[in-house]
């Protein structure tokens, strides 16, 4: 089994404008002669690589401990797609699609409100992107509010450099975080080696 980590450093990964920058706060250090290291860090929960639950833009969506965690583990599909995807390219690409599905665009693969509304009617549980948004910035409400409304977890800010298109299998489970629109996780994609 080959694993390839597709999360972006917490603390260093780029923030959505308007979003706080990572703090961390080293509490205690073995160095300053503290019998053990420990730190607090400061975060916004859509900061890296993250999963926002339905909540995020749904007032009756469920929070991000509410959503079932065998939606962040099982069969994904990575699609190399650079741009704005439409409801039409959608319809395309979702016979070819797992059940969650994965878009690979140099920080630039986004979806159309009218591709939410084809994601959100179909049995798609997740989708993810490795921009900082799954939506373009003129459309970052309609495109989330749609897929909140189908119940579609989003995974954003992803790293696929490298990653292939193809079939994989993720494991992408959110931090516990009662009750919030949103959270940490750190994802990976498992692929079977050939020929084993």
């Amino acid at each position: 089994m080959i694993l390839y980590d597709i999360s972006k450093d917490a603390l260093t990964a780029k923030v959505y404008p308007g979003d706080p920058t990572p703090k961390v706060e080293i509490l205690q250090s073995i160095e300053n002669e503290d019998d053990c290291n420990l730190s607090k860090i400061e975060i916004c929960t859509h900061t890296g690589t993250h999963i926002d639950a339905p909540s995020h833009f749904d007032n009756f969506g469920n929070t991000i401990d509410k959503l079932r965690l065998a939606t962040f583990y099982g069969k994904c599909t990575v699609i190399s797609i650079e741009g704005i995807i439409t409801g039409e390219d959608m319809e395309k690409l979702l016979p070819y699609c797992r059940k969650r599905i994965l878009f690979h665009g140099n920080s630039k693969a986004y979806l159309s409100s009218s591709a939410a509304v084809v994601i959100a009617e179909s049995n798609v549980l997740l989708v993810g992107t490795d921009a900082n948004s799954i939506a373009p910035d003129f459309d970052e409400v309609n495109t989330h509010v749609k897929l909140a409304k189908g119940n579609v977890a989003v995974l954003e800010g992803l790293d696929l450099t490298g990653i292939k298109d193809g079939d994989y299998t993720l494991c992408a489970f959110p931090v516990k975080l009662a009750g919030l629109e949103a959270a940490p996780c750190r994802a990976v994609l498992m692929e079977q080696e050939k020929g084993i």
